[in-house]
């Protein structure tokens, strides 16, 4: 592992344990040249994952992506930070697990609105409004009677 401070190739492991609720595990390092000491992160690389969007056009699968919608929807509303981080794990190991390399961006759309339904309804109807693209207050007024009628 190359020191982040001098640049030099070679370093020991001080120290590891779990990360991320055992998704990950971090080890302290000291450089064998400056005696800094680093931390790093050792993931399971999974299967590139891509994402076909409505145009047709693809891309790769970005976690960051999900979270953000997660928390522009969560704005000012009691979800806690956690919880947010929680769905989007939640969803991208549900998509990890489907085993499908193809997923679409209806597919992500309808997990995350599963989530937030369950987690804050006013975060999931905001996220519905962008999501679904309510053309009026008719269209958003049909959402608000499906979710009062499911309590």
């Amino acid at each position: 592992m190359k020191c982040p401070f001098c640049g030099y190739k070679e370093s020991k492991v001080v120290d590891s344990r779990p990360a991320d609720e055992g998704s990950s595990i971090r080890r302290r390092r000291e450089c064998l040249k400056c005696e800094n000491r680093f931390t790093t992160y050792e993931t399971v690389e999974s299967l590139p994952m891509v994402v076909i969007k409505k145009d047709g056009s693809r891309q790769s699968f970005d976690r960051s992506k999900v979270l953000r919608g997660i928390q522009r929807s969560c704005e000012k509303r009691p979800v806690s930070a956690m919880d947010m981080e929680r769905m989007t794990s939640e969803i991208e190991q549900e998509l990890q697990n489907s085993l499908e390399r193809e997923v679409s961006t209806e597919t992500i759309g309808e997990k995350v609105m599963e989530k937030l339904k369950t987690a804050d309804e006013v975060a999931y109807v905001r996220f519905a409004s962008v999501y679904r693209q309510f053309k009026d207050i008719n269209t958003f007024m049909s959402e608000l009677n499906k979710l009062l009628q499911e309590k």
